[in-house]
């Protein structure tokens, strides 16, 4: 399970999942590349990561919402010598709400956010990870993948689209000991959630707190995850252990999900 030797790339980083992902990943000894937009957020992340042997943690400032931005920050990025080993692709989603009511903006603009800007890191990177002979690409997508949820209709059909790029290039990058793998959390302690359950309570007149037991009842666990439970399994398939688990996806959602 140690990363010692390993640079990885984790996106969305400052918060959540990925924020919990890249602490366990760093104090696993690998070196973090932390990305997201916010640049104070991005510094203050920084102090939380434990550095072993030297390593030296950095960061990329890109918004998600800007692919060609990104697409220079990155390819300048590699440009300068830097050649991760290890992707943990990871957007926020987008806002609720029935698909039948979704603008085409909606779409047009998530389908960017995530997809796109997944595909130019993959694109831009994954030569340096063949050239090492270790890659690991891992995307943080949704339970929606096996069983589309209720109220998030543009989410349900991004991330489906997100689930099968990655079979797809899981099959195409497997020669290259490229892995490539999909982690899907169920309801997870995040401030995501938060923001489903307040909008639910607005339309609802729910309290938020009645709503977060729903949720949480929905689970044979009987509880609402928390990011770091989640981030345990995208550590697993980033290390050498999961050298042959590939084009797959895994929930963490403590069995809501009723399809096998």
């Amino acid at each position: 399970m140690e990363l010692s030797g390993k640079h990885a790339i984790v996106c969305g980083s400052t918060q959540g999942i990925g924020f919990e992902t890249a602490k366990l990943m760093a104090k696993r000894g690998a070196k973090i590349t932390l990305a997201a937009r916010n640049e104070d957020k991005l510094q203050k992340t920084l102090l939380n990561l434990e550095r072993h042997d030297g390593v030296k943690h950095d960061y990329i400032v890109a918004d998600f919402s800007q692919p060609e931005l990104l697409k220079s920050i990155i390819s300048e990025y590699v440009n300068l010598g830097n050649t991760p080993h290890i992707l943990v692709n990871n957007t926020g989603g987008p806002k609720g709400g029935p698909i039948i009511d979704a603008d085409i903006s909606e779409f047009t603009n998530t389908f960017n956010q995530h997809l796109i800007c997944n595909h130019i890191l993959v694109q831009t990177l994954y030569k340096g990870m063949a050239n090492q002979n270790y890659g690991r690409v891992i995307n943080i997508i949704s339970t929606s993948v096996k069983q589309p949820l209720n109220g998030l209709g543009v989410s349900n059909t991004i991330r489906g689209a997100v689930a099968t790029w990655g079979k797809t290039l899981a099959n195409e990058l497997g020669h290259l000991n490229i892995t490539v793998n999909n982690v899907l959390p169920g309801a997870t302690n995040t401030s995501r959630l938060n923001d489903i359950a307040n909008a639910k309570s607005q339309k609802t007149n729910q309290g938020v707190d009645e709503i977060f037991a729903d949720m949480a009842k929905q689970s044979p666990m009987q509880r609402i995850a928390e990011p770091s439970e989640v981030a345990e399994a995208i550590a697993f398939l980033a290390s050498p252990r999961a050298s042959y688990i590939n084009g797959i996806n895994v929930p963490v959602d403590g069995g809501r999900t009723k399809s096998l």
